[in-house]
C-alpha cells in the first residue's frame, strides 16, 4: 500500500462505518465485533491505519442470505475510499485486505494474515464468550430452520476443524488450541 494514511481517514472512515454496524438485525456483525478485531492487533502492537481501514470496511455489508458481503463491502467502502481522494494503492491494498475475511484462500501477505487472524480471533475465544458468540450467529440466521441451521453451520465449523492451520501469524498462532475446542464442541452439539 502507497501512501500515508492519516488519522483523521481513519476516524472519518469510522464514521461512516458506524451506521452500517448500528443495523438493528446485527447480532455479532456489528460495531463490538470491529472494536474486537481492533484490540486484538493492538494488544500485540501491530494495528496499522491501514488495518484499522480494512476492519472498519471489511463487514459493511451483512446479508447472512448472500454469499458476497465481503466483495460488496469491498465496493462500498471503496467508493467511499475514492470520494475522499484515497490513494489508489491505498484503495487496492484495502480492497484485498477486505476481501481475505471472506477466509477462502490463504492470505498473500503478512498485512492480510493479521486481517484475517484477527477476524477469526473470536474463535479462540475462552469458551463462554465463544458461545455467546455461536449464539449471536445463531440469531443472524434466526430465518432459517433449525435443522437447516445446524446441519449447514456444522458443516461451516466442521470446515475451519479441516484447515491444516487457523491462525497465520505468531501474534495469534496461541489461539489454536482454544479455537479448535472451541469448534469441536460447537460441531458435535449441533451433530
Amino acid at each position: 500500500m502507497t501512501g500515508p494514511v492519516g488519522q483523521p481517514l481513519v476516524a472519518r472512515a469510522e464514521a461512516f462505518a458506524r451506521p452500517f454496524y448500528a443495523a438493528p438485525d446485527r447480532a455479532y456483525h456489528d460495531a463490538a465485533h470491529v472494536q474486537q478485531m481492533l484490540g486484538a492487533p493492538a494488544s500485540r502492537g501491530v494495528l496499522t491505519p491501514a488495518l484499522r481501514l480494512a476492519a472498519w470496511g471489511h463487514d459493511l455489508i451483512s446479508d447472512p442470505q448472500a454469499g458476497n458481503n465481503e466483495a460488496r463491502s469491498a465496493d462500498v467502502f471503496g467508493k467511499w475510499l475514492r470520494a475522499e481522494d484515497a490513494d489508489p494503492g491505498l484503495l487496492r491494498g484495502v480492497r484485498a485486505l477486505i476481501l481475505v475475511t471472506q477466509h477462502t484462500y490463504p492470505p498473500s501477505t503478512r498485512v492480510e494474515a493479521l486481517l484475517a487472524d484477527a477476524d477469526l480471533g473470536i474463535l479462540g475465544s475462552d469458551p463462554q464468550v465463544f458461545a455467546a458468540y455461536d449464539a449471536a450467529i445463531r440469531r443472524e440466521y434466526a430465518f432459517v430452520p433449525e435443522a437447516a441451521y445446524r446441519a449447514g453451520r456444522a458443516q461451516v465449523l466442521r470446515t475451519f476443524l479441516s484447515r491444516e492451520r487457523l491462525y497465520w501469524t505468531p501474534e495469534f498462532a496461541g489461539l489454536e488450541a482454544q479455537a479448535r475446542a472451541n469448534l469441536s464442541a460447537a460441531a458435535q452439539r449441533l451433530e
